[in-house]
């Protein structure tokens, strides 16, 4: 057999690959599994979304390659969309870069930047992928603790401290997943005074900033930001367009083209009636994000009940798409404890272990379902709950 590069040694198959794949093998069809494990939003974009994909994918016309950059109108409808939502104004033309999700942007950002051996600042917990795509263009990997005892706040301070000479790149996340922490206007400004004063770049990967989220933010809003900031953002989660896979970069000019010369060489541009339809879907008005948000409330309060059943401790101000809980303190192995719910109901809820270590106490609920099914969890739970109770008790006895 040939030999596997070396770069992906230290690189694990996504855990939700491995994961869904044994959790789907359980669902039968008199008895399903409710999946509260990932973040995919069940519900449709909006109608004019929708038309104007299918109108667009009707003129023969539109199949073929397509700019690098996107198209004008793209750039344009998320430059007017940084402006009405953040109060940010950037340069259509040279500050916007469309992406096919803005997962495929972390891949590009750290091969445009970031060489062997420099060293990446990343967040404890969080999303797993800034860490595996690290590790993949060789970089050496530093995380950095949000700490439960500052609100999953990051203590600044002491990572001004600390030699940051050799980092390149510090990943922020806010509205933070998983633990739906915000930051405020000052946190960002400390943070952005931080990699000025230290020179390294911060990308902010902001997907949240409209879910259970009353003050939206971009990173770009800050006062010097434009010298060391990157911001990724997407359609995915506030405008329930996941598999359409269309998200962007924002930032300096200088700092956009960097990530073109990857981006050039790794596709061929996106599909016109996609931009076409994300054009639409950034029109999206105040009522479109009420209504999703009104939505989201409701299942957040039947995620909360069913994390009342199981004895965990949480925090109500949590923004995203999820609910960050942590585990009773008899639960010894977290992870144990969730394969045990899912074998005994299935009902699958994420372990805060895949964010790191920091996570390890934690469990995390997706709002990505019915309140109906959230409901049904919940009782499938307190069953399994009240039985597992009434075996203990029978073993004290």
């Amino acid at each position: 057999m040939i030999k596997t590069a070396n770069r992906i040694a230290q690189v694990e198959e996504y855990y939700f690959s491995r994961k869904l794949a044994e959790v789907r093998g359980l669902d039968t069809p008199d008895f399903r599994v409710i999946n509260l494990g990932i973040g995919s939003p069940d519900q449709a974009p909006s109608p004019g979304t929708i038309e104007a994909l299918v109108t667009s994918s009707r003129n023969p016309a539109n199949h073929g390659y397509q700019n690098y950059k996107g198209i004008p109108a793209l750039r344009q409808g998320i430059a007017a969309f940084y402006q009405r939502i953040y109060g940010v104004s950037i340069d259509a033309e040279s500050m916007i870069l469309p992406l096919m999700g803005s997962k495929e942007g972390i891949m590009h950002i750290a091969m445009a930047f970031v060489n062997e051996g420099d060293e990446v600042l990343i967040p404890n917990p969080g999303y797993p992928t800034y860490s595996s795509v690290a590790s993949l263009v060789g970089a050496k990997l530093r995380p950095y603790d949000l700490r439960e005892d500052l609100d999953w706040g990051i203590d600044i301070e002491a990572l001004r401290k600390s030699d940051l000479s050799r980092v390149k790149l510090m990943w922020v996340n806010f509205p933070h997943m998983p633990t739906g922490r915000t930051a405020s206007r000052e946190e960002l400004k400390a943070l952005v005074d931080l990699a000025r004063e230290k020179q390294f770049l911060i990308v902010n990967d902001n997907p949240y900033s409209l879910i259970l989220n009353d003050n939206p933010m971009s990173i770009l809003s800050i006062e010097g930001a434009d010298e060391v900031a990157l911001e990724l953002n997407s359609l995915s989660k506030s405008h329930n367009m996941a598999g359409w896979r269309i998200g962007w970069v924002a930032g300096n000019k200088t700092y956009i083209d960097a990530v073109l010369k990857v981006k050039s060489n790794m596709d061929s541009g996106m599909f016109l009636g996609l931009q076409h339809a994300a054009v639409e879907a950034l029109k999206n008005g105040e009522e479109w994000f009420t209504q999703l948000n009104g939505m989201y409330g409701e299942r957040k309060q039947a995620a909360m009940r069913i994390l009342d059943t199981l004895g965990c401790s949480y925090s109500t101000r949590q923004s995203g798409l999820f609910v960050w809980a942590k585990a009773p303190a008899a639960i010894q192995d977290v992870e144990k404890w969730i394969d045990e719910i899912l074998y005994g109901t299935k009902v699958f809820i994420t372990p805060g272990f895949i964010f790191g270590e920091a996570g390890r106490r934690y469990i995390r609920i997706s709002l990505c379902c019915t309140a109906t099914m959230l409901d049904e969890a919940h009782n499938r739970i307190g069953a399994f709950v009240k039985s597992r109770s009434s075996k203990q008790a029978s073993i004290q006895a």
